[in-house]
């Protein structure tokens, strides 16, 4: 699980999970790229991933200055809690422009980019919402929904080209920090609520960071160099649940 030499975009950077997943490439030889929105502060690149001058932007600068790019990790994206009736239209398609539209224009870019690797690979982070369905995660559970059949599509056409770009989703349930806070905030009684989460897990605790950045790093490495179009769950059992 190596990734010396590798470079490495990471969308989202700022938050839990980018954090996590842009320590753990450079702890493994790396060197992430972390992009973010110019107002949540301080990255290498500012992105807004549902527009896709950005991502032109970004691929430009990555291209002048580094040539290539071996790794993306697709990892920008919200959450919010609704069933089909309570969800707004707007709010549906807040969603899917971050969660579906923000993916498909990091993969579709960075293809060029990727394919003057030796070794390219993608992993887009879904979720297990991505899998299973919940009657309050109507727009959620079509969004990551969506991430998971398009990495599906992107591994089949990556594996066309030469050197072949790999391409897996990773689909975590409810790990600590900025995510799950958000979603438990503003519930009567935010204890209680958190309990329940846990109470869904076989493993009886939420996800650490730390543990979705280790099966990413294994997908942007050669140690997953026969694995492609795949789902990595890293859900403390819920699926098999």
């Amino acid at each position: 699980m190596q990734l010396s030499g590798h470079v490495v975009l990471v969308t989202g950077a700022l938050g839990t999970l980018g954090t996590a997943i842009s320590t753990a490439v450079a702890a493994a030889g790396g060197t992430p790229i972390r992009s973010d929105l110019a107002e949540r502060g301080a990255s290498d690149i500012a992105l807004d991933v549902t527009r896709e001058e950005d991502w032109q932007a970004a691929m430009a600068r990555i291209s002048r200055e580094h040539g290539r790019l071996d790794g993306l990790v697709n990892n920008a994206g919200i959450a919010d809690a609704g069933d089909v009736e309570q969800t707004g239209f707007a709010d549906w398609r807040r969603m899917m422009a971050v969660n579906a539209d923000g993916v498909f224009l990091g993969c579709k870019h960075a293809m060029a980019l990727l394919v003057r690797s030796k070794a390219p690979a993608i992993v887009n982070i879904s979720s297990a919402s991505g899998i299973v369905g919940g009657a309050n995660l109507a727009a959620y559970n079509a969004s990551k929904g969506a991430v998971r059949m398009l990495t599906k599509s992107v591994a089949l056409a990556g594996a066309r080209k030469r050197p072949p770009v790999r391409c897996n989703s990773v689909h975590p349930a409810f790990i600590e920090g900025d995510m799950v806070n958000a979603l438990i905030k503003g519930r009567p009684d935010p204890e209680r609520a958190m309990a329940k989460l846990k109470a869904q897990i076989p493993l009886g605790r939420l996800g650490q960071p730390r543990e979705v950045a280790d099966a990413v790093v294994w997908l942007l490495s050669e140690a997953s160099s026969f694995t492609t179009g795949s789902e990595v769950l890293v859900d403390g059992g819920l699926i098999a649940g």
